[in-house]
């Protein structure tokens, strides 16, 4: 028997606490928890570690541990020193310092899974003097040295513009260097306003700099929500912006609205507006592009690696975290 359609709600699964009105047939999922999805819970469980795939309410979460046994990892805790008005994560103060064993759990959890592609995000830790960046190091240090031949994509925070941050995350050669920009600049006083535009744009401007100058051997990628009330010029400027930065691989996504306590959700991205910026993608050279309601930065993150240009079927998932 198949698994009922269900509507995403405002946590991401089910009806939620947010908004209550009915959302665009392209905005369903099939909800399932087999065997594969207990087990990948049981192992977060057993580690003690956080992922993206919980605290962000992300809703691609049954097919990614159910049908994949993917997971996408959260390190340095799981309070964030930012408020963003979009996110479902925890603000607030963390605990001082940082888990020295979190490196090796994480690494021992991609052997577990057997992942040969392993995303790593984290909460802004604005306390840290580095803003996290040697922890940064050292999970992709033993991700590595516990998984030969397995690629790591890291989604960083800004590091508040700390000088040397970048210099010890790509040091620990990271195939992919992934920090997403989330939205326009009109929206970040907003949406972020504990970042800035500039700021991220010229994180990713520099390591798309240390990659061309073979400082770095891997690929520089962002993501961006739509619905939170930017205008398609907007979507379409930001993404020439980007691209002028060096960034190669690109995510769009439909934003939704985690509680009621979040931004709500501007309008509904159709799917065709989705294709339509696909298209620019490919016309200002990304490398690849994925767009689609349920994008999110590192669903099928292994795909963007190769650089072909895929589509994003219209109601179903792609990319996401």
């Amino acid at each position: 028997m198949s698994e009922p359609l269900v509507q995403i709600g405002a946590d991401g699964s089910g009806e939620g606490t947010g908004r209550r009105e009915r959302r665009p047939e392209w905005l369903r999922i099939r909800l399932a928890t087999p065997e594969r999805f207990r087990e990948v819970r049981g192992l977060v469980g057993r580690l003690r570690l956080n992922t993206v795939c919980e605290e962000a309410r992300c809703p691609n979460i049954f097919e990614c541990w159910g049908e994949h046994g993917t997971a996408t990892f959260m390190i340095l805790g799981e309070i964030c020193t930012r408020r963003c008005g979009f996110c479902a994560v925890t603000s607030g103060r963390p605990n001082p310092g940082v888990d020295p064993a979190e490196p090796e759990h994480v690494a021992e959890a991609v052997a577990e899974m057997g992942l040969r592609h392993a995303v790593i995000t984290s909460v802004d830790r604005d306390d840290l003097p580095d803003g996290g960046a040697a922890h940064w190091a050292a999970v992709i240090e033993a991700i590595h040295r516990r998984n030969p031949g397995c690629a790591v994509e890291v989604l960083t925070p800004d590091f508040r513009g700390v000088g040397d941050a970048l210099d010890v995350v790509l040091g620990a050669a990271p195939e992919i260097f992934s920090h997403n920009m989330e939205t326009v600049p009109r929206l970040y006083r907003t949406a972020r306003p504990g970042s800035r535009f500039d700021t991220s744009l010229a994180l990713l401007a520099e390591a798309s700099r240390r990659r061309d100058a073979d400082a770095f051997q891997g690929r520089v990628k962002t993501g961006l929500m739509l619905g939170l009330g930017e205008r398609p010029e907007e979507v379409e400027e930001t993404m020439r912006t980007v691209r002028g930065a060096g960034v190669e691989v690109l995510t769009l996504g439909q934003y939704l609205q985690p509680t009621r306590d979040h931004l709500p959700v501007d309008r509904y991205v159709h799917p065709d507006e989705f294709a339509r910026y696909r298209e620019l993608a490919a016309a200002l050279g990304f490398t690849h592009c994925q767009a689609g309601p349920l994008v999110r930065s590192s669903y099928h993150a292994h795909e963007q690696v190769g650089g072909s240009l895929r589509a994003a079927p219209a109601g179903a998932a792609a990319p996401s975290g």
